[in-house]
C-alpha cells in the first residue's frame, strides 16, 4: 500500500530529521566511542573550544568490584601511562588527577586509585589556534579485583568550536582535582606542620574537624621514589590528626635532605596539594 505525504508535511519531517541528525552528530563529537575490555571501558571527552588551551578528559568506567590506579599506586599496583604523540595540532597535554581513594590491596597493604568511574581532566595546548585539534590517545592501565589485568586502548577525538555537552562533566572532574595550598592556609582541612623525626621519620600535623575522615598521601620529587602511605598516629594532640611515614623507597643514591615532596590531603569532598622541602 502506498502512502502519500503532503509536500509541506514531507518538508517539515525532513527538516526535523535533518536537525535531529545534526544534533546527534554534534553530541557524538563531544565524546569518542567507548573502547571496552572485559572489565572496563575508556573514551575521550572534549570540552568547548575557546582559545589555544582546551579542556578535555579521559573517562574510565569500571565494573563493580574492580579498580584502577592513581599516578602513585601505593603499596602495589600499576599507574596509567598515556601517549598523545600521534595527535594533530597539539603542542602539549597535561593530565590532571582527581583525588584518589585508599583501598586494601589484598596483600596486607593499601593501594591508591579509583573505583566505578573517573574522569581525568586534560589541559591541551594547541599549536595553531585556527586549525582543528585532533587528540589521539594510547593508554596503558591496569584493572584489578583480586588479580591485576593489563589493558591497552586507543581512542581519538576532534575538538570542534561549538559548545560541548560534556562541559558539565569536565567541570565536575576539575573540581575533584586537589587544589594548590600552603602550610597553614585556613582551608577546611590543612597541613599545619611538617618535620623530621630522627634519621628517617617524618611527622605531618593536619588540622581538621574531629569527625572528618582524612587521608594523606606523599610523593617524592620524581616518579621513581616509592614512599610509603602515611599512617595516622593514635593519640594525636587535641585538634590535630598526626600522620607519620618513613623515608623509605628512595631510588639508589637519592638523599632525603632538601628533597621536594608533594603531599595530597583529602578530607571529605575537599582535597589539597602541598609542596614542601624536607629540612
Amino acid at each position: 500500500m502506498n502512502v502519500m505525504v503532503p509536500s509541506r508535511a514531507a518538508f517539515g519531517l525532513a527538516a526535523t530529521l535533518f536537525v535531529a541528525s545534526l544534533a546527534s552528530v554534534a553530541k557524538a563529537e563531544d565524546a569518542s566511542p567507548w573502547q571496552h575490555d572485559a572489565h572496563s571501558a575508556v573514551r575521550l571527552l572534549a570540552g568547548s573550544r575557546s582559545g589555544g588551551v582546551l579542556l578535555g578528559g579521559i573517562a574510565i568506567q569500571l565494573q563493580d568490584g574492580w579498580k584502577t590506579y592513581w599516578r602513585t599506586p601505593g603499596d602495589s599496583g600499576v599507574p596509567p601511562r598515556f601517549d598523545f604523540t600521534k595527535s594533530d595540532n597539539v603542542e602539549a597535554v597535561t593530565v590532571l588527577w582527581p583525588a584518589p581513594m585508599k583501598f586494601d590491596d589484598g596483600a596486607g597493604g593499601f593501594s591508591l586509585g579509583y573505583k566505578k568511574q573517573v574522569v581525568l581532566p586534560l589541559r591541551i595546548v594547541a599549536k595553531n589556534n585556527d586549525k582543528p585539534v585532533t587528540l589521539r590517545l594510547h593508554i596503558s592501565y591496569a584493572v584489578c579485583e583480586k588479580i591485576c589485568i593489563p589493558v591497552e586502548a586507543s581512542s581519538d577525538l576532534t575538538f570542534s568550536s561549538v559548545a560541548s555537552t560534556e562541559d558539565g562533566n569536565l567541570a565536575a572532574a576539575l573540581d575533584s582535582v586537589p587544589k594548590p595550598a600552603n602550610i597553614g592556609d585556613p582551608t577546611p582541612v590543612t597541613i599545619r606542620d611538617v618535620r623530621r623525626e630522627g634519621a628517617k621519620g617524618v611527622l605531618v600535623d593536619v588540622g581538621a574537624p574531629e569527625a572528618k575522615d582524612v587521608s594523606l598521601f606523599v610523593e617524592g620529587p620524581t616518579p621513581d621514589w616509592a614512599l610509603p602511605i602515611p599512617k595516622l598516629v593514635e593519640n594525636s594532640p587535641p585538634g590535630v590528626k598526626r600522620f607519620a611515614f618513613d623515608l623509605e623507597g628512595l631510588p639508589p643514591g637519592a638523599k632525603p635532605d632538601g628533597a621536594a615532596l608533594k603531599l595530597t590531603l583529602v578530607g571529605g569532598e575537599r582535597a589539597y596539594e602541598f609542596n614542601v622541602n624536607l629540612d
